[in-house]
């Protein structure tokens, strides 16, 4: 099936098999792997993008269902250069260990920072509840939004 989606601002026109999962068409078709593949279940979040500014978990979402849509990957997330708060915080913060949660959480940290720009530690680790860090018990993470909150509100 042909499939045109806009990824990270940039329109991508490409003939994909219909069970195509999207986490896979990002990484293997469009070779975006900031976007990781996890449990392939949808229990750990480590591949959630935004969909039309909404945070999904990519492998379960199929490539021909992004058709016609805008994504948003963690590539997308700094302007050039310029990092992303929440990328900012999440170096400032170390909320990062191992990395492989980490595109998940910032994806997840941005919407949540997008849709309520002053969240309690509550409202964070709500929003986080669908995903899973093996390394770092959450409180670095909830720390670095915590951060990029503030910076954002100053």
């Amino acid at each position: 099936m042909r499939i045109m989606v806009t990824v990270n601002g940039r329109e991508y026109v490409r003939d994909v098999e219909p069970r195509l999962l999207l986490v896979h068409f990002l990484r293997d078709d469009l070779e975006l792997t900031g976007t990781h593949w996890g449990c392939d279940t949808s229990n750990c979040g480590v591949c959630v993008v935004h969909l039309d500014g909404v945070p999904v978990k990519s492998c379960t979402v199929l490539a021909v269902m992004a058709d016609g849509h805008e994504i948003r990957t963690v590539e997308g997330l700094a302007l050039g250069a310029e990092l992303d708060t929440v990328q900012e915080a999440f170096i400032a913060c170390h909320g990062l260990q191992c990395g492989f949660c980490t595109p998940g959480m910032m994806m997840t940290a941005r919407w949540l920072l997008d849709e309520n720009p002053d969240p309690s530690e509550e409202d964070i680790r709500s929003a986080l509840s669908g995903q899973l860090c093996r390394c770092t018990g959450y409180e670095n993470i909830v720390r670095a939004i915590q951060w990029a909150a503030d910076k954002e509100a100053s």
